[in-house]
């Protein structure tokens, strides 16, 4: 059998030639109505483009590692600062949540406003309220600062893509998204090991609240350097904000994350599941507006003919549940560690190093060499590897006096899970994306981020709910708390056979601008 699969190259697939500037005619046609932008990125050097690359690239590593470094610090937040189990989901899940209802929005003000300038907006909202987090005195408070920080980098991250776009004409950017990748890989999971680190060094005697302020010093660069190299300008497109869409789509994610959060505080009661219900009618809700928003005026926040793609359809599902079981494991693992096996926030940080180097390895270089030659396939081979890999660990939790005394054999099965989770998360998008009109691909792309985040939200809030309930924080017994991880890793498991089970409805013959190569799959 044969897989289409796609490589961008000098040429789009219809054939268009590169002009001499290098950002010819393929790059005007895809970005069609940002002249303004693209002119004023094309006066940029190469080394100026480089340096505004590493910006963009030091702003999406700050969200990446600020939505999971958090983790690690949770027995130190219930210990130190009295937070309650429910508390510590809303500091994890709050800011994901926050992030995805407003990720598409804040990718519309770039559009509205100009790149540069919701990237400035961004950063420095983000700066703040990372301020905030870090001189928080009650968990409310912090709660607080964490929605806030979400809806900054809801503003700041997606102009990360659109300024790679006006920067870079399409056959180069293959290396900006490598690189890309892989600070993506590594970010996720290095979270944990930099706030390990962090908490244990207890600098100038402030506990926890370093893992928020190193934030500081990266966020006021990142401000200086982008508004000196940054190209101004924005899109010639008047697109619209979509007020009604946002409110219907922050009133869906209400609906499932709330119950799932204080369900168990409140002993799970009916309007919870009522609520969790309720969900259906405002997404059929949504989805109906939507068209008639686009017959309107064609600037919904929603685009329905974006789930006429089967590989788009798929893939943002197959995205959902992955999120979903990635965001429940990295919360819970870090439960397990610390709470079962008595490890210290640096200890866990250190633990994670092999999940670390597997995902940005296989998201870096294994994704990208087998993705063009296997196809979508290796998404279900990495759910599988990364199943078996959270098997092989939860059989070395259960022989805690083992682990204990050689923790080097985490090692292994962390790695392997970390290859898997490469294998799955680095085909995804492209596969996602691969059959979207060019028309739409800055809504799909801020919705396919949207529903990462969404699924991000939901794991640590269901999985950790699970967790909780079978190891609450009155309970610190190492036993209950490695059985939470198993029964909480179950669950896990099942998702990530859901997810190589669906990705086989992806299309093995995908199409996306630049060269397609058809090979032997």
């Amino acid at each position: 059998m044969k897989s289409l699969v796609v490589v961008t190259g000098n040429k789009r697939a219809g054939g268009e030639n590169m002009d001499n500037s290098g950002q010819g005619e393929g790059r005007n046609l895809e970005g069609r109505g940002s002249a303004s932008a693209m002119k004023s990125a094309a006066l940029l050097s190469s080394e100026k483009r480089s340096v505004a690359l590493a910006i963009v690239a030091v702003a999406m590593v700050l969200d990446l590692v600020d939505m999971t470094i958090i983790n690690v610090a949770v027995p130190t937040l219930q210990a130190q600062f009295g937070a309650s189990d429910t508390e510590v989901q809303w500091m994890v899940a709050g800011y994901s949540t926050i992030f995805s209802l407003l990720l598409i929005t804040g990718g519309r003000l770039g559009d509205i406003y100009g790149y540069k300038r919701a990237f400035l907006i961004g950063v420095a909202g983000f700066t703040i309220t990372s301020l905030f987090c870090g001189l928080a005195q009650t968990p409310g408070q912090l709660v607080a600062a964490r929605l806030f920080q979400g809806g900054a980098a809801a503003i700041m991250l997606p102009q990360v893509m659109s300024l790679t776009q006006i920067m870079y004409a399409p056959h180069e950017r293959m290396a900006a998204l490598g690189l890309f990748g892989i600070l993506g890989g590594l970010a996720a999971v290095l979270g944990p090991v930099i706030g390990g680190l962090l908490i244990s060094a207890d600098l100038f005697g402030l506990g926890w609240r370093p893992i928020f302020l190193i934030n500081l010093p990266i966020g006021i660069l990142a401000i200086v350097m982008a508004f000196k190299v940054l190209p101004a300008g924005r899109s010639e497109r008047r697109a619209k904000l979509d007020m009604v869409g946002t409110l219907l789509v922050m009133l869906l994610l209400f609906s499932l994350i709330f119950p799932l959060i204080q369900g168990r505080d409140y002993g799970w009661p009916i309007w919870g599941f009522a609520l969790m219900a309720l969900g259906v009618p405002i997404g059929l809700a949504l989805m109906r507006y939507s068209r008639a928003r686009m017959r309107r005026d064609g600037s919904a926040l929603i685009v329905p003919e974006l789930f006429h793609a089967r590989a788009f359809s798929f893939g943002l599902a197959t995205t959902l549940i992955f999120q979903l079981a990635t965001g429940g494991l990295l919360f819970t693992l870090a439960l397990a560690l610390q709470r079962g096996l008595g490890f210290t926030p640096a200890e866990v940080g250190v633990a994670h190093i092999p999940y670390a180097f597997g995902a940005s390895f296989a998201i870096g270089m294994l994704s990208r060499k087998a993705l063009p030659r296997y196809g979508p396939v290796i998404i279900s081979w990495g759910a599988l590897l990364m199943g078996t890999g959270l098997f092989l660990l939860v059989l070395l939790l259960n022989q805690e006096s083992l682990v204990v005394s050689q923790p080097w054999l985490l090692a292994p099965p962390l790695l392997a899970m970390g290859l898997g989770m490469g294998l799955v998360g680095g085909p995804l998008p492209p596969c996602t994306l691969s059959e979207v009109d060019v028309g739409y691909a800055g809504s799909a792309s801020g919705l396919l981020k949207a529903t990462q985040q969404l699924g991000a939200a939901i794991g640590a809030a269901a999985i950790g709910t699970l967790f909780f309930a079978i190891q609450p924080e009155a309970d610190m017994g190492g036993e209950r708390a490695v059985w939470a991880f198993s029964m909480a890793s179950a669950v896990i498991g099942t998702v990530l056979l859901a997810v190589g089970l669906i990705a086989f409805a992806i299309p093995r013959n995908l199409r996306i601008r630049g060269a397609a190569v058809a090979v032997e799959a």
